[in-house]
């Protein structure tokens, strides 16, 4: 094996797929993306744009190698390509080299994630295709919720109905995965007994991470659970659900549900948080209030399923930047003793709060891509 070589991550979805390149040190050093896969699309690497025709999957996986040849990391100069899968089951816990049988489980996961995993697979199957020698891994945003204890996992359903797969999953975990592993390098202290972390963007989660590992989330069977999100309802009453698909449909319900609800539903059309800050309307409002408080209303139930809090972390898009939300979560911990200081939040200093604070905030910037080029790169390593 040249350990020299560079790791291509792919994260492949309906209509995109984003890639990123990284060298023998783990370095991101190019990424971009293939989007308007299905129709006349674009190529982007770095500041560099250009128009394709990308009618499927194939042909998308196929310019994004071919680009990145002329950038000198073509499928000759890798060592590997390793794959986000949303969706592991409940026997894809771990990051794996990707066989034949690997390949049915991920599709044998299909419908735990119609919208997700068929573009993955679509992804290994091109990469099959064009670079057959070229070894491929995968990463799946189950896992790391695998930890979680039977309580946590399974609805109260009775073993029938479990027996579809209906259970507690849990999504984002790559990015979960990488906070633990990036918080102590930025606090210089072991990472927290006790920790609560939040996954603020277009899609958000909350997981409670005792020593290392998730025992609960709030992502359920599907990444529409939990909190509101930028289209997405989060938890809703079963029977509300129920009652749409007597009103409008079941194709109508899952469309309002998951792409027409949330923010965008809220306020009148904007899921983007920079937007609503800048709306100054009351549905704008409104919404900041919504998801504010159930991130606030939420984490409380994982801190009771923890036993305490001894640190809070701020990841994601909207985690990352939007100092006032931060802040307005933040308020809602307060009795806790995590007293946000002002200053460290509007400059997006790591630590939130003052070094005497119980518990400390923290931003941890988000690594998902990197935390797959490190799973393939141990699992390469282990194979030698």
């Amino acid at each position: 094996m040249n350990t020299s070589a560079d790791i291509l991550v792919l994260n492949t979805g309906s209509s995109s797929v984003k890639f990123a390149v990284f060298d023998a040190q783990l370095h991101e050093r190019i990424s971009g993306v293939a989007e308007g896969i299905g129709a006349r699309g674009t190529l982007r690497i770095g500041a560099q744009k250009a128009a394709l025709d990308l009618p499927d999957h194939d042909q998308a996986i196929a310019a994004v190698l071919d680009r990145l040849t002329q950038q000198g990391a073509g499928p000759g100069s890798l060592r590997a390509v390793a794959h986000r899968v949303v969706h592991g089951g409940q026997t894809l816990t771990q990051p794996t080299r990707i066989t034949p049988p690997v390949r049915a489980e991920i599709q044998a996961c299909v419908p735990l994630a119609p919208l997700h995993n068929p573009h993955a697979l679509l992804a290994m199957d091109a990469l099959d295709h064009l670079a057959p020698d070229l070894p491929q891994y995968a990463s799946f945003d189950t896992a790391f919720h695998a930890t979680a204890p039977e309580v946590a996992s399974r609805y109260a359903l009775p073993p029938q109905a479990e027996a579809l797969g209906l259970r507690r999953y849990g999504f984002h975990g790559l990015s979960y995965a990488a906070l633990c592993r990036r918080l102590p390098e930025i606090s210089t202290h072991p990472l927290p007994q006790r920790l609560l972390a939040l996954h603020l963007g277009n899609g958000a989660s909350i997981c409670a991470i005792k020593n290392g590992q998730s025992v609960g989330t709030t992502m359920g069977y599907s990444p529409l659970e939990g909190l509101t999100m930028g289209t997405r309802v989060g938890t809703l009453d079963p029977n509300a659900t129920l009652r749409l698909v007597e009103e409008i449909g079941l194709n109508e319900t899952k469309a309002l549900l998951n792409n027409r609800s949330g923010l965008i539903g809220l306020s009148g059309g904007l899921s983007d948080m920079r937007a609503l800050e800048q709306a100054g309307t009351p549905e704008a409002q409104f919404a900041i209030d919504h998801f504010c408080y159930w991130a606030i209303r939420h984490g409380h139930s994982l801190i009771g399923a923890m036993g305490g809090c001894d640190a809070i972390a701020f990841t994601g898009g909207i985690g990352e930047n939007a100092s006032g939300i931060r802040a307005r979560i933040l308020d809602g911990f307060a009795w806790l003793g995590c007293a946000i200081d002002p200053d460290r939040n509007t400059q997006n200093t790591p630590c939130l709060t003052s070094p005497t604070a119980t518990p400390r905030a923290w931003i941890v910037p988000a690594e998902e891509e990197r935390q797959i080029a490190m799973d393939a790169d141990a699992l390469l390593r282990g194979a030698t």
